[in-house]
């Protein structure tokens, strides 16, 4: 048997046809090399020298520079010692709403004495997809590979998400006043129901219902809204503990119940939910919300912004709550992206513990990735670097001014990062973007179809009697 292995590989060498270590090599489709590699997965594990290896749109080996010699990938992508990590997930926007960023931005009461009426006003299709494709550029941007939206037309919204490549969970509003694409909730949830219908085996889409809030939807609606989530496995979003105008109105409603007691005890407080803000929640609501194995949506830079206080966030994080990171509207937080997120999650948390050591880094990254994979039930596909897992990977600039030295790749991303470090992020096993330049998607015929739609904006609020501001 020695003889004959000897003679066969004797054969092959003296043909040149292949060495015998080509031979053995896996096939790939790509190959990332000399990374900082931040796996995220349950260890924390990472390789300062690492390697990832991605087939069609899945992980197929992550571990330190020997994987290079195992694997023969059609591509190569050498970062030179650049951070790559998950790609990063924003658990709650608006994204249409790009088109309003930076109107009226110090308005008290802003929801219903500015936003609501200039979205009675302007609010269409077109303004919808315009929005949208806005949007998804700033997060692909910024290493944003996964956002969950809640707003109108969202058939329109995922028709730009199917375009650019990435992946998004998707919530057409349901609310009890008149909007512009319903006359009334009932109508929502019917709308809700086509496009559920027309996007549930979407690879990269899931589609969901979105009540606005408990105090924006009757009981009845809430309770049918959770009845057909439970019935079609899809997910519910909705805006829950974020202000004293819903305290208020919900107590009165619910006999001096909280917001989260209130959705518990109708039935509506479930595995498909994901709450957005819950800033007023005390140890009672979070137990209910545990309990409950809902996600959670902390959108620190919106709350802190609008004054109405900070979620107790961390606390939810460390008794385990489905809890991930979300920027809310680009109207509420300006961002899209949740890099921008994170100096801010880190630091306020730290003020409002009053504990300099609260909130460390590798917490908020946990939270932008696979705390926030958990809070839309996608753990078992995004959120860490791990084998069988979908390829949705991004790279981080580590040369860039702000960004040298990097002796803590966490800390490095959580205190000096901004979205602008972000130098390649792939989605599906594809890039969205290399060296910053966007390759699913015409940037520059985007923003100027935005810049073109504002013209309209600036004149309906002027129109309004209002100060453009």
């Amino acid at each position: 048997m020695s003889m004959k292995r000897t003679l066969l590989a004797t054969a092959i060498a003296g043909l040149g046809l292949f060495s015998l270590s080509a031979s053995a090599a896996e096939k790939a489709d790509l190959m990332i090399t000399d990374a900082m590699v931040l796996t995220m997965n349950q260890d924390k594990t990472v390789y300062e020298s690492g390697t990832v290896v991605v087939k069609g749109n899945k992980i197929i080996a992550v571990g330190d520079e020997l994987l290079e010699k195992q694997y023969d990938a059609k591509k190569v992508l050498d970062v030179d010692g650049d951070i790559v990590m998950p790609g990063l997930i924003n658990t709650h926007t608006h994204v249409s709403m790009t088109v309003f960023r930076s109107l009226a931005d110090d308005v008290p009461d802003r929801l219903h004495r500015y936003i609501f009426p200039l979205e009675a006003k302007l609010v269409s299709r077109d303004m919808v997809r315009i929005g949208a494709n806005l949007g998804n550029v700033e997060m692909v941007k910024g290493g944003v590979t996964t956002y969950a939206d809640m707003y109108y037309f969202e058939d329109e919204v995922a028709k730009t998400v199917d375009k650019i490549g990435m992946r998004a969970v998707l919530g057409e509003t349901v609310i009890k006043f008149p909007v512009a694409d319903a006359a009334n909730a009932e109508e929502g949830i019917k709308y809700a129901l086509n496009f559920i219908e027309e996007y549930k085996d979407h690879p990269r889409i899931t589609p969901a219902f979105a009540p606005h809030a408990p105090y924006t939807n009757t009981t009845e609606i809430l309770q049918k809204v959770a009845k057909l989530s439970l019935e079609h496995d899809v997910p519910v979003m909705i805006h829950l503990a974020e202000s004293h105008r819903e305290e208020e109105k919900i107590a009165k409603r619910a006999d001096g119940l909280s917001p989260v007691q209130y959705m518990h005890s109708i039935g509506a407080l479930n595995q498909n939910l994901v709450g957005a803000h819950m800033i007023l929640v005390d140890d009672k609501d979070i137990e209910l919300v545990k309990e409950s194995n809902m996600g959670v949506a902390h959108n620190m830079s919106a709350n802190i912004k609008s004054a109405k206080g900070v979620s107790p966030a961390l606390k939810m994080y460390d008794e385990d709550v489905r809890i991930g990171l979300g920027t809310d509207g680009p109207m509420s937080g300006n961002t899209l992206s949740t890099i921008d997120e994170f100096n801010q999650v880190a630091k306020v948390h730290k003020l409002a513990n009053k504990d300099r050591a609260a909130m460390p880094p590798i917490k908020v990254i946990d939270m932008a990735t696979m705390g926030a994979a958990k809070a839309l039930h996608m753990e078992d596909k995004i959120g860490s670097l791990e084998i069988g897992k979908l390829a949705d990977i991004i790279v981080v600039d580590t040369k860039a001014p702000n960004m040298v030295p990097v002796y803590n790749p966490y800390s490095a991303l959580v205190y000096s990062a901004n979205s602008g470090n972000v130098k390649h992020t792939i989605v599906d096993g594809k890039m969205l973007m290399k060296d910053r330049e966007m390759l699913t998607v015409d940037e520059d015929a985007i923003r100027e179809e935005a810049l073109e739609f504002t013209k309209v904006v600036r004149q309906t609020v002027i129109d309004a009697g209002e100060v453009v501001q």
